[in-house]
């Protein structure tokens, strides 16, 4: 699996790791939908499947299922401050657009099915 969390991002998933329980890894996963085709996901699991693409950064365990690692290869995850608060952000080399929210994204080869922004496409 080629997924890379940065500094900023691995420190942050230490914290909540910490704050939640020990032996919980970070799922990043792509389904159909967003205002662009698809749109990320991203949750903290104590267990794996048996599809799953499993690394570890700095101590975190990252899982992507078989299906989601297809548009999430070569991706980074990173931690984003702002003045409208912080989150989690992927740099997804494979996206060809993306939404302004930038949950959402389209891939040259593939599309999902989208959702009008205005309509809840965009989930923040």
């Amino acid at each position: 699996m080629n997924i890379s969390l940065t500094d900023k991002a691995s420190s942050r998933l230490k914290e909540i790791i910490s704050s939640k329980g020990d032996n919980l890894a970070l799922r990043v996963l792509v389904r159909a939908g967003g205002c662009s085709g698809f749109e990320y996901g991203m949750a903290l699991e104590r267990n794996t499947r048996p599809d799953d693409n499993v690394s570890e950064f700095d101590g975190i365990k990252v899982v992507v299922d078989a299906n989601s690692l297809q548009y999430l290869d070569g991706s980074t995850i990173d931690y984003v401050d702002s003045l409208m608060g912080g989150g989690f952000a992927i740099n997804n080399p494979n996206a060809v657009s993306s939404c302004g929210c930038g949950q959402s994204f389209k891939t040259a080869g593939a599309n999902g099915a989208p959702r009008s922004c205005g309509s809840g496409g965009c989930s923040h």
